[in-house]
């Protein structure tokens, strides 16, 4: 007979996804701050370099042991150049290509979608969306829609699709499907934070090289410094790792329909911070978006 699970225990499980979408939605935000500083290959780099000095003495002095099969450093290498060094590198490449955060949320927004439509042409027993999910992707997709339409329209100069940053979003949007559906299937159970530290290497050993080519250099101020900061204590220390924890633990449509949560979740915090205006169709569009990720993670009964 299994022990219980400790009451806070059980609190921290069911509060995770929320406190995830809450973590990334500020993704967006920190390129704000930092991309006017920083050339974005660069900012990875020195991100993923000082996320890994972190985890490091962290994995030290809680004796955490590391994978011990040659295969598993492999799977967890792959879901760390696809993850990390794919996902984020189209991200910040296409936003410092002239994408603006409303086109970049909707083509990454697709996520959910394409992991669906994987799970359903495999057949995977389990993992299958069912009919209630699809209606709730189609609905959490119209909502990310109406979230980031005025985006489109109030984007700013600067604001363009180009054959370039569209390029570069939708590179990104493959590498964190595919990432998140490799480690589902190959990455056993293992410590988040050997985990991280594998990934975030194997992102390192990707990312450094395009950074040495890059022309533009850093420019360190309080902007950057500060955005700096948040990407590894936040984003990565905190976002990676929840994430990694989520799939683990969730079905691939259930974790990844929480990606829809985001937009919304970056306007408010837009709103807050930079008094960027919320209409009514963000709120509909939020509403909309709430309620079909409910239908998505909601259990059969």
């Amino acid at each position: 007979m299994n022990a219980p699970v400790p009451a806070g225990d059980n609190q921290w499980i069911r509060a995770m996804p929320w406190v995830f979408v809450l973590i990334w939605s500020t993704g967006f935000i920190v390129a704000r701050y930092g991309m006017p500083h920083s050339p974005p290959m660069s900012f990875l780099a020195v991100r993923y370099t000082l996320s890994i000095l972190c985890f490091l003495p962290w994995i030290w002095l809680a004796g955490v042991r590391w994978p011990t099969s040659r295969q598993q450093f492999l799977h967890l290498s792959i879901t760390g150049i696809l993850m990390h060094a794919g996902y984020l590198g189209g991200v910040w490449a296409a936003v410092k290509a002239g994408m603006g955060s409303g086109l970049s949320s909707l083509i990454v927004g697709l996520q959910p979608v394409l992991t669906a439509i994987w799970l359903s042409s495999m057949g995977g027993a389990g993992q299958q969306p069912s009919r209630r999910q699809w209606i709730g992707l189609v609905l959490g997709f119209a909502g990310l829609v109406l979230v980031v339409s005025r985006k489109f329209t109030d984007g700013g100069p600067g604001d363009t699709a180009t054959w370039t940053n569209l390029s570069f979003a939708v590179m990104a949007l493959f590498s964190i499907t595919i990432g998140t559906l490799y480690q589902k299937r190959y990455v056993q159970p293992c410590d988040v934070r050997t985990a991280n530290a594998v990934q975030l290497s194997a992102a390192l050993l990707v990312t450094l090289p395009l950074a040495l080519m890059e022309a533009e250099s850093m420019r360190w101020n309080a902007e950057l410094a500060g955005a700096m900061a948040w990407s590894v204590l936040g984003l990565t220390l905190g976002g990676s790792s929840l994430l990694y924890m989520l799939i683990q633990r969730g079905a691939a449509a259930s974790v990844t329909s929480l990606m829809y949560l985001v937009p919304p979740c970056t306007a408010l915090i837009a709103w807050v911070l930079f008094a960027e205006p919320i209409t009514v169709t963000t709120v509909a569009g939020t509403a909309l978006t709430a309620f079909g990720v409910s239908l998505v993670v909601r259990p059969p009964r």
